[in-house]
């Protein structure tokens, strides 16, 4: 019954993922992770696809065995929130860059705290 949901989510996921290729502060890797959670459950074809891809599946899998994020994807994290930050601190109306800078020192805290 779910797995209609669950092969839509993964779709839309992967869309996304491209979509983020071309855009810089759009993230790629966890929309691709979230479409191999997604596969898993609906179609284990198109998991083992992405699985098995030479570009995504390492990162796929370090996630899956050890919750681990590449250094070189902490760092291009890092930088695009740095990024937002910037842009907040430019076009948006004050306070409203404070919640940029929160939820950036939150969320990268915790991405600097997984294993590599």
């Amino acid at each position: 019954m779910l797995k209609p949901f669950y092969f839509t989510a993964g779709v839309l996921a992967i869309l996304l993922g491209i979509v983020g290729i071309a855009v810089p502060l759009l993230p790629t890797v966890p929309f691709f992770i979230l479409a191999a959670f997604c596969f898993a459950r609906s179609s284990p074809a198109l998991e083992q696809r992405l699985l098995t891809s030479p570009r995504f599946g390492p990162a796929i899998r370090a996630w899956r065995e050890r919750s681990a994020i590449s250094r070189r994807g902490k760092q291009a994290a890092t930088l695009a929130f740095a990024v937002g930050i910037f842009l907040s601190l430019l076009l948006a109306p004050w306070p409203w860059p404070l919640a940029t800078i929160a939820v950036a020192l939150i969320c990268g805290t915790w991405i600097w705290t997984r294993p590599e």
